[in-house]
C-alpha cells in the first residue's frame, strides 16, 4: 500500500499519546474507586464481566481514529475493480484479402458474426463504434449504446481495395478522441518517415475509459505505417488488442488476369498488442472468434491497477465509531 499524501503520516504519532491520556484517566478513576470502604460490594454490583466491557468501546474508537488519520494520508493499493472502459472502438479490416474463406464462411462473415456476438455480450452502459478500414479507414457507426444501430453498421459492411491498418487505427483514436487530431505520415514515402509526437504523453496502457479492438489480417498494402500509428495510441494510454483473421497457409485469391496469396501478417499485429500494452489474440476459425472475442469482453470488465482507497478506510473509521457508540449505550447507558 502507498500513499498520495505521505506527509499526513505523522498525525499517527499522535496516537501513541491518547493512549497515555487513557491509561492516565483509568489511574486516576482506580484512585477514586479506593475510598469505597468495600471495593468487593462495588465489583459485585459492577458484574463479571465488566472489564472487556470497560475497554472494547475505547479500543474500537482508538481504531475508528487510526483509520480516519490514515484516510487524511490517501491511501492507494493494487487492487482488481470494474474498468471504466466506457468506449470500445471496433476496427474491422474490409479489404479484399478479407473475402478469403480459409477461415468459413469467409473472413469478413466469420469477423462480422464475432463482433454481433461481442456487441450482444456488452453491458448497455458500453458505448461502441464501428471502424472500417481498406485503403482508408471511416468511422460507419459513432460510439452509441444503440445496439440495433450497431447491428446495422456491422451487417452493412462492403469490401473495398488496399489494406490501411494504420488509418483503421488513427480514425478509431479519432472516434475516441473528437477534438484531436490524428495523422501519420505516408508509410511510401521514406522522406516523410517521421513519427508523430503527441503532447504530453501519458504512460502506455493508461487510457481507462475506451479502448480499440483491432480485427484484420495484417497486411498493409497502403497509408500510414500501423506501427507509427500504434505509438501514437501509446502515447494516448489507449491499448489497441489485436486479432489476427486468417490461416497459416492463407488462400489464393484471383480476379481479373491476376492472383495472389494472402497470408496472415501476425508479427505487425503482435507489435501493436505489445506498444499498446494491450493483447494479440490468433483466430484460426469462426469458433476461434468468437471465443476471441469472449475473452476480450472478460478483461474489459476487470483491470487491475493502483486505486485510491480513501473513502474505505474513511467507511471503517464511521462503521468503528458507530459500534463504538452503540456499545457504551447498550452497556452503560452512556456513550462512553
Amino acid at each position: 500500500m502507498t500513499f498520495l499524501s505521505p506527509e499526513f503520516l505523522w498525525l499517527l504519532l499522535a496516537l501513541p499519546g491518547i493512549v497515555a491520556i487513557y491509561l492516565f484517566v483509568l489511574k486516576r478513576k482506580k484512585r477514586a474507586a479506593l475510598r469505597y470502604a468495600n471495593l468487593e460490594l462495588v465489583k459485585q454490583a459492577m458484574g463479571k464481566g465488566l472489564w472487556w466491557r470497560r475497554h472494547l468501546p475505547p479500543a474500537i474508537l482508538f481504531a475508528a481514529l487510526a483509520a480516519m488519520l490514515t484516510a487524511i494520508a490517501r491511501p492507494s493499493a493494487v487492487i482488481t475493480l470494474p474498468t471504466h472502459h466506457e468506449t470500445v472502438i471496433l476496427a474491422i479490416d474490409v479489404s479484399g484479402s478479407m473475402r478469403a474463406n480459409d477461415v468459413e464462411p469467409s473472413r469478413i462473415e466469420a469477423a462480422q458474426a464475432a463482433a454481433r456476438a461481442f456487441i450482444a455480450q456488452q453491458p448497455r452502459s458500453t458505448r461502441i463504434g464501428v471502424v472500417a478500414f481498406a485503403g482508408s479507414a471511416a468511422l460507419v457507426q459513432a460510439p452509441t449504446s444503440n445496439r440495433q444501430d450497431l447491428r446495422a453498421a456491422i451487417n452493412q459492411l462492403q469490401l473495398q481495395h488496399a489494406t490501411a491498418v494504420g488509418s483503421g487505427i488513427l480514425v478509431s483514436l479519432k472516434a475516441l478522441f473528437p477534438q484531436d487530431e490524428f495523422e501519420l505520415p505516408n508509410a511510401g514515402n521514406p522522406r516523410l518517415a517521421k513519427q508523430a509526437v503527441v503532447s504530453n504523453p501519458v504512460k502506455p496502457g493508461s487510457y481507462a475509459s475506451g479502448a480499440i479492438i483491432l480485427l484484420t489480417d495484417g497486411q498493409t498494402t497502403a497509408g500510414p505505417d500501423p506501427v507509427e500509428a500504434a505509438r501514437v495510441a501509446a502515447q494516448r494510454g489507449v491499448r489497441v488488442f489485436t486479432v489476427g483473421v486468417g490461416t497459416d497457409n492463407g488462400q489464393i485469391l484471383t480476379g481479373e488476369g491476376w492472383s495472389m496469396r494472402v497470408r496472415l501478417d501476425e508479427e505487425a499485429l503482435k507489435a501493436i498488442a505489445d506498444l499498446t500494452r494491450a493483447e494479440y489474440f490468433y483466430a484460426g476459425t469462426a469458433r476461434d472468434l468468437k471465443k476471441i472475442y469472449e475473452t476480450l469482453r472478460a478483461k474489459m470488465v476487470l483491470e487491475t491497477r493502483e486505486t485510491e482507497i480513501t473513502a474505505l478506510f474513511s467507511a471503517i473509521a464511521a462503521a468503528a465509531v458507530l459500534l463504538s457508540a452503540s456499545l457504551s449505550l447498550l452497556w452503560f447507558n452512556r456513550v462512553l
